[in-house]
């Protein structure tokens, strides 16, 4: 069995170059066929030229989808080899400007009997394909510019982890694993806070006595994440629930979940017909904030905080 077809579509950027290997050694021998001087790597910059117009280096790049560096030294290697001349930017004495020389232009009327064969060619190919490779090659280019392959991949990756994680409810065996997951995070950024010891030291008496809720994130069956709805006083005019004490372990980093546990608790909260939750941050947790922001917490100001680390407050209407 061939072994495209045992591996599949993974290996296609092998396949593609296997490809890209044949044609470009085909066209070699093209232009040996038509007596025409070129290498393959320089015929964007040499069909950029061929209407006679002198252009920059950045304009060619721009205009071949090649890097600045890349053109530069194909046209330096053009230079050596006659086919092109430098000058003056007549419009601005301060630029070059690169053109066709002579022997390039007598070139570029030497390859026209070439594209129209190998034009021809090409339709010959695709009139014998059932699927027409070049629409192909533009669409896979417009979706892998919405969105990379790597990009995908990624998501990929994080929606198969995710798959994984279970969200518990707090139960004893998880005492621990709650206080070493918050301490091992704040003491990472910050110093740890005598409102931290008071939540983490007694997690039952302090949250759920009080009518809060933990949730425990398990990755494959070992706790990795944690985060408590904290039930504010009953007086308070806008959140019933504060979102508090989210950590995740640096070994489950990019696997949702502090996003899982997240959902959970407004889930929780939404449950229980709280109004608003509430929390509390700091704007040197980028990534914490922008996945507060994805769950939909806005900034809300004018509340005090029983932690010095806190300079920023959001809060979410449920």
């Amino acid at each position: 069995m061939n072994f495209f077809d045992q591996i599949g579509k993974i290996a296609i950027g092998s396949r593609l170059r296997m490809l890209t290997e044949k044609i470009t050694a085909d066209a070699t021998q093209l232009y040996q066929l038509y007596g025409v001087e070129l290498q393959p790597k320089w015929f964007p910059v040499f069909y950029a030229l061929s209407k006679g117009e002198a252009k920059t280096v950045t304009v060619i790049a721009k205009e071949i989808g090649h890097s600045h560096p890349s053109v530069s030294k194909i046209v330096s290697e053009m230079h050596k080899h006659g086919l092109l001349e430098e000058r003056r930017d007549e419009s601005d004495k301060r630029r070059n400007v690169v053109a066709l020389s002579p022997k390039g232009l007598e070139m570029n009327e030497k390859i026209q009997y070439q594209y129209q064969d190998v034009n021809a060619a090409l339709d010959e190919i695709l009139a014998q394909s059932q699927y027409d490779l070049w629409k192909a090659i533009a669409e896979w280019e417009f979706l892998l510019e919405q969105r990379s392959l790597f990009r995908r991949v990624q998501d990929q990756r994080k929606s198969r982890e995710s798959k994984a994680v279970q969200i518990v409810e707090y139960s004893p065996q998880y005492r621990q694993a709650f206080r070493d997951l918050n301490v091992e995070w704040i003491s990472k950024y910050f110093v740890m806070e005598e409102a931290d010891y008071r939540a983490l030291d007694d997690p039952e008496g302090y949250i759920l006595e009080k009518g809060g809720y933990i949730f425990i994130a398990l990755y494959e069956g070992e706790p990795l994440g944690v985060c408590a709805l904290a039930k504010m006083p009953a007086d308070d005019p806008t959140y019933d629930y504060e979102l508090a004490k989210m950590a995740v372990s640096p070994k489950a980093q990019g696997k949702h979940l502090g996003y899982l546990l997240g959902q959970a608790v407004l889930d929780k909260a939404r449950s229980l017909g709280a109004r608003a939750v509430f929390l509390e941050s700091n704007t040197l947790l980028k990534p914490a904030l922008s996945l507060y922001q994805k769950l939909g917490f806005v900034k809300v100001t004018g509340r005090p905080s029983p932690y010095e680390r806190a300079n920023i407050q959001m809060g979410i209407v449920l």
